[in-house]
This record gives C-alpha cells, structure tokens and sequence, in this order.
C-alpha cells in the first residue's frame, strides 16, 4: 500500500474490506482452543442462549476483524498538538456478519505522518 499522510484524509471518507465467510467449524475450532463456551461449541446449547445459536467467540470475532467484511470512517482529522510531524485520526470500525448486519463497533485513534514540508 502506498505511504498515505493526515492530509489525504478527510471527514467522512470511508474505506472497506474484502470478506471472509465464518461457518460453524471455523467458530469451533476457534472456540475450542480460545473460548470453550458451549454457545461457541455446541449447536444444541446454544439454541437456549441469547444468541439462539451457534455464536462466534468475540475474541475470534476480534482476531479476524481485518479479515472479514469491515467498513472503517473517518470521524475526525487534525494534526497532533505534541509533535507537529504527526496527525491524528478518529476512526469508526464496524464489522458485519453475513447478514450486513454490525457484529462488533470500535472508535480508535490512530498517529499518522504528515506530508514531509
């Protein structure tokens, strides 16, 4: 990817991910090693829970963030108070499940470089 600087954002500006389809095994084996939680291991169990089914582990939901469809925004822009080589960024991430439906909403500021002068 090419070097991006605070001055090519802006306010609005939104970025998307490819996707990467999450079956029940994938939830298993995961959870398996992770998560145990019967709502993460057992069809059957989790039809009784919350989720009313078999239900993805949010630290597997986390660690594949990147990989599954994700829709990042940028809220907010400016350069850094501290060190004027530096910017700022506000983002707002939402993963979506299959359905398009958010599964997991982040806010997370991220230091990038400013354009060198």
């Amino acid at each position: 990817m090419t070097e991006r600087y605070l001055e090519d954002f802006a306010v609005g500006q939104t970025f998307r991910s490819g996707q990467l389809p999450i079956d029940a095994e994938r939830i298993k084996t995961f959870a398996a090693e992770f998560d145990p939680q019967p709502f993460h291991l057992d069809e059957a169990a989790a039809r009784d829970t919350v989720f009313h089914g078999l239900a993805a582990s949010g630290w597997h939901t986390a660690a594949v963030t990147m990989r599954l469809l994700v829709e990042s925004e940028v809220l907010e822009v400016r350069p850094s108070r501290s060190r004027p080589d530096q910017g700022l960024l506000k983002v707002r991430t939402t993963t979506l499940n299959q359905n398009g439906e958010p599964v997991q909403i982040s806010i997370g500021n991220l230091m990038v470089p400013r354009r060198p002068v």
